[in-house]
């Protein structure tokens, strides 16, 4: 039997998830699907590597909080693919904390620390965790395997990792993190293959989605980043505020009367893209609208991204290499054309027509800086993962 893994992918509203092979060298792609639980019946759906509809079902919503939906994979993987073992379960973890720069086994003991890590990352981290449960509770045999998006930035040292706090707390685990590690992390090796030349060079990598961060590269390790203890910290995200003034943190809770979670939630679903257009979230609608609030979301997001890309170039101290990726990254190129018009000094050129069809290389012949657009993939990442961690067994 072909020895495989289930990949999982959890975001703020559906789980992302690819069944890979693992007998050769590089995992290979079996299926790949999305588990929705937030439709009015929520919904699996699988779908072949080149995106042809395998299976479909939907459960009444009453179900899904019971793991009916992971139990549906799992029964459809060893219906469809009986030639395949399934060996683990691979997560993406968003916050790994301090002690966990590789992916691990999750253990009883590894899950306590990970869900104590709840704070860091209150939006995510429970998400990720969730179906770790599930599984366990429908194959408690079967091994699950962590992958930390915060791992790739454990090569990021001091200052870049360090607030201006008392020592005490850094003590205590408070620094800068970073997270979308995954995502850097293949983006940079697709780089290495394509432009091989550029590795060694000041590479930026922007990850612009609802949620989106920077990366600043030298060999292919990072250097700085723009997210922090926090996925909040950064750029102006779909819902979420990205930097901010910790001042007006302090005004809302002291003269506007909000608690702690009324802050929470402000900075976590109500601010963004969505709270300057006061219309959505989507960057593809507010690229299509007509409204004025919805071209000041999207100036602001351009902004910051223009502003916080310089400050990556600086810790580099130069910029040599641009890379877009993420769901905004890849596809829209109305962003990508104004970050590039934006960074003109710094020697960044767009090429109009390689732009609109995104291609690999989107430079114009007289920029200084390669500029790329390189689709990420999160789920091979973790297969390799865990393909490492079953062969190391």
């Amino acid at each position: 039997m072909t020895a495989s893994v289930l990949v999982l992918n959890s975001g703020s509203s559906s789980i992302k998830f690819g069944l890979f092979d693992i007998a050769a060298a590089e995992p290979a792609l079996v299926c790949k699907g999305l588990l929705d639980e937030h439709e009015a019946k929520p919904r699996l759906v699988v779908r072949s590597p080149e995106g042809g509809d395998l299976f479909e079902t939907r459960r009444e919503a009453s179900d899904a909080d019971s793991g009916h939906l992971f139990a549906d994979v799992l029964d459809f993987i060893e219906e469809r693919f009986a030639d395949h073992r399934l060996r683990a379960v691979g997560h993406r973890i968003v916050h790994g904390g301090p002690d966990y720069s590789g992916p691990v086994e999750l253990t009883d003991d590894v899950y306590a620390k990970l869900d104590a890590l709840t704070p860091l990352a209150p939006l995510h981290q429970p998400r990720c965790l969730e179906p770790v449960r599930t599984i366990r509770a429908i194959k408690p045999d079967l091994a699950q395997i962590a992958c930390f998006d915060t791992a790739f930035h454990h090569s990021m040292a001091a200052p870049a990792s360090r607030f201006a706090l008392p020592r005490r707390y850094e003590e205590r685990g408070i620094r800068r993190y970073g997270f979308h590690g995954l995502s850097f992390e293949y983006v940079a090796g697709r780089l290495a293959k394509i432009a091989p030349q550029l590795v060694a060079k000041r590479t930026v990598i922007a990850h612009l989605g609802n949620g989106a961060s920077l990366c600043a590269l030298r060999d292919g390790r990072s250097v700085d980043t723009t997210m922090g203890l926090t996925p909040l910290d950064g750029l102006v995200m779909g819902t979420r505020s990205g930097t901010i003034d910790p001042g007006v943190l302090l005004y809302l809770q002291q003269h506007e009367n909000m608690s702690v979670g009324d802050v929470q939630h402000l900075l976590y679903h109500e601010s963004g893209l969505l709270g300057v257009s006061g219309i959505s979230a989507d960057m593809r609608v507010l690229l299509a609208s007509r409204e004025a609030a919805a071209r000041e979301a999207v100036d602001l997001f351009v902004f910051r991204t223009v502003q916080e890309i310089a400050v990556m170039a600086a810790s580099l101290g130069g910029l040599d290499c641009l890379v877009f990726t993420g769901g905004i990254g890849e596809h829209a190129k109305e962003i990508r054309a104004a970050i590039g018009e934006q960074l003109g000094w710094l020697g960044v050129h767009i090429d109009a027509g390689a732009n609109d069809a995104a291609r690999d290389r989107i430079s114009g012949g007289g920029s200084t800086v390669n500029v790329f657009v390189i689709p990420t993939n999160e789920e091979l990442t973790i297969a390799r993962h865990c393909a490492a961690v079953l062969r190391a067994k």
